[in-house]
This record gives structure tokens, sequence and C-alpha cells, in this order.
């Protein structure tokens, strides 16, 4: 949620900021709220601080022998007056809270305006492959050595869906390995979360209002539950309503969870087979950090996710999205692309965004600093990876021409040693 002060003082500032995100923002009306809070509030402590007053000349009056029924009856007739300017308040306050908390955050001020058109690619590792033969793709490839059944998937669930079997079934559990181990490694903590989560933890993420429609809701929960879209809508709940203590910051987690999204498959080619579905696999990471540690937590888990590809051999690029391209919660968002050659273009395994603070302060995550003061904690979040789509690069960039595939070194050890996956006979 942006900060009330910030629109309140620079409102012309976050006027221009979001626009570059698309959205049309009119702060006049905000603004306006914002003075009427202020002379409600200016009422509340005036009639408060002359209560207080009367209440304290009772016993003198009494003393001299005055009239303390008219005191009492003023008394009454300003708590009753507080009373309403109270209720007024509050209704000031719950739409002061509903126009600012649908608005997007604002994005770093060095981010292009627009949308995926002003992407910029910042680095490029390994080259598109190039082939001595008639290359297949993922699909025809999956087919042929058994590693996905789609027809079965869709018999059981619709489309949209598959079925990981055999080695293929090995192959989706050891990318999942490799990135826990690296994680490991990396010193983060290994978070295992429900995968139901309430409204709140919606909200603390961003995702709601805005996207409510967009994830799966069951029917029957009490309070009402949704199945996560991605484990950082859980790992950004963990410290909800929480003060951290400075010393334990930055903490980094990461966790392992299918995805539940209620956009699925199309019929474009460049959203063929497991590119895009209702469920897949994904390895999350979440940082919480201080104002001050925030770019570098943002630079080590970009760098973490380039490592993991660059670890399997995979060709890629990194794009640094233009604002109208970040989400809906984010300042700021690189995407880390892989070559799927017979589509000729990138596709994003991983996104690392910084949302700044803009989480916390819908979810009152903060932390105590050494001034004492509580300050809100930055969030970070990061695929490490979505595996939907790196399976489908190693199937097409490490094919070969007799058909069969080249497992990359680093997953053999979860493999038995395997190193090609071959056509069935």
């Amino acid at each position: 949620m942006i900060d009330y002060k910030l629109i309140e003082e620079k409102p012309e500032y976050v006027k221009e900021a979001l626009a570059k995100k698309g959205w049309d923002f009119d702060p006049e009306p905000l603004l306006k709220l914002f003075g009427d809070r202020r002379t409600y509030l200016s009422k509340v402590e005036s009639n408060k601080a002359e209560r207080n007053r009367l209440s304290k000349s009772v016993p003198s009056v009494k003393k001299e022998g005055g009239d303390v029924q008219a005191i009492f009856a003023e008394v009454k007739k300003l708590s009753s007056e507080n009373e309403e300017y109270e209720k007024t308040l509050a209704e000031i306050e719950r739409s002061i809270k509903e126009s600012v908390e649908v608005l997007p955050n604002l994005p770093d001020p060095d981010l292009a305006a627009g949308y995926k058109e002003n992407n910029h690619p910042i680095y490029r590792f390994g080259e598109p492959t190039k082939f001595g033969f008639a290359p297949k793709n993922h699909v025809e490839l999956a087919e042929s050595l058994g590693l996905i059944d789609y027809k079965r998937a869709a018999k059981i669930s619709g489309t949209g869906t598959w079925i990981y079997t055999g080695l293929g079934a090995q192959l989706e559990w050891a990318l999942l390995n490799y990135f826990v181990s690296a994680h490991l490694r990396d010193g983060y903590t290994f978070i295992l979360p429900p995968h139901l989560l309430n409204e709140e933890s919606g909200f603390t993420a961003g995702q709601f209002p805005k996207f409510k429609n967009e994830v799966f809701w069951l029917d029957g929960t009490e309070p009402e539950k949704f199945l996560l879209p991605t484990a950082e809508t859980a790992l950004v709940n963990l410290h909800r309503n929480e003060i951290l203590p400075l010393k334990e910051l930055p903490k980094k987690y990461f966790a392992y969870t299918p995805c539940y999204r209620r956009e699925a498959g199309s019929y474009r080619t460049e959203e063929r087979g497991m590119v895009r579905g209702y469920q897949f696999n994904k390895v999350e990471m979440v940082q919480y950090t201080t104002e001050d540690g925030s770019d570098a937590a943002f630079e080590e888990m970009v760098n973490k996710a380039k490592a993991l590809v660059e670890g399997l051999g995979l060709a890629y690029q990194i794009d640094k999205l233009a604002a109208g391209d970040c989400s809906h919660s984010m300042a700021r968002t690189y995407d880390i692309e892989v070559y799927i050659p017979s589509m000729n273009i990138y596709k994003e395994v991983s996104s690392v965004s910084n949302a700044r603070d803009y989480q916390a302060r819908r979810g009152m995550i903060r932390y105590r600093g050494e001034d004492g003061k509580t300050h809100y904690c930055h969030t970070l979040n990061g695929s490490g990876l979505a595996t939907s789509r790196v399976f489908p690069a190693i199937l097409e960039q490490f094919q070969q021409a007799d058909g069969s595939v080249r497992i990359p070194e680093v997953l053999r050890p979860y493999m038995g040693g395997l190193e090609y996956l071959t056509p069935k006979k």
C-alpha cells in the first residue's frame, strides 16, 4: 500500500509515477478526504480537551456553591458530539483505505514508462541453439521420449494440464532438487507452506482486491480460502502483524509448491504444451530486509536465479521490465527468460521483484531499528525457478539428431547418473 503521507505531501509525484504504470490517478478526492480527517480529528481533540477542563472544574465549582449540573450537561453534549464525529471519522478512514488499497505500487524512478514494448534486455547468456538437423518442439520430444502424457491428463482433468510420467517425473523432481540444494547451500530457510490461504494473505501480498477473481476459491470453507497462486503469497505473510528485531534481518526463505492459476493454456503456438497451465511447480524465494538492504537483496536474488539457469547451461536473457509490465504490487522486476528454439523467443522462468514497503504496509510487517522506532520492512520475491518452462527449454536446447536429449550435468546426480533421455521403442 502506498504511504498516505506521500500521497498527501507529494500528490503530483504519485500521480506521475502511477501514470508510468498506465494508472489514471486523480489525487483530489483523496486530498479532500485527508483534509476532512484533519478537520474532524481537530474537533474531537478540541472537544476532549474542553470536556477534561470542565470535568476538572467540578470540585472547585462545588466548593464555591456553583451549579455543576450545567457542567455535566455540557460534558454530556460534548461527548455526544464526539460520538458523531468519531462515526464520521471512521467513515472517512474507510473511504481513504478503500481508495488507497486498490492503487498499484509506485514504480522505481529509473523504470521506463509503458508496457511490454518498453522492456529492455540487459544481459544475455549463451547463443540460440543452431541445429544441423530438423529439430522437434518440446511437445513432440516429451511424447516421443515418454516424459509427458497430455491425453490422459486431459481425460482426468481437462485442457491446460499434463502428467509427468517415468523419466519425465524424475527429470521434474531432479530440477526441484537442484533448486532446493542451491538455496540451502546459500543459507535460505526451507518452508513447505499450506496451499490453502485466507483472504488476508491475498490482501497483504497485494493480489487482492484487484485480482481476487483470478485465483481458485474453495466453497464451503469458513473463513473462505483460496489455492495459492505462488508460494510468494504464503511466504510474504509469515511475519504479518509482527515487529522483527533488526538483528534478524535480512530473513531469507524459499518454498517448493505447486502453483494454481485460473489462467490456462491457449491455442497460441507460444503457449502450447506445458508453457502455460492451471497447475505447475515452482521454487520461490522471498526476503525481508531493511530499506537500506533492499537493493543489495534484489541483486543477490537476480544473481541466484542467473546462477541456476547458467548451471543448467541454458541460453537465456534478463529483461528489465517497464513500469506497466511490473505486477500490481511491485516497484521493480527483472525477468529471467530462457530461449525456446521452436518458438524462437525467450520465455520467463523467473521474475525477481522488489515490492519495497508496499506489502509490509498492507500486512503491518515491521522491524525495530537502532533508533528504537518501528519501520516497515522491504519484501522481495523471485522464482528459483518455475519448472514448466525450464523443462521445455532443456528438451529443445539439448536435443540430439537421433531424437535423444542430453541431461544437464547438474541434474545427473538426481537422475541416477543418467546422461541422455532416449526415445521410447
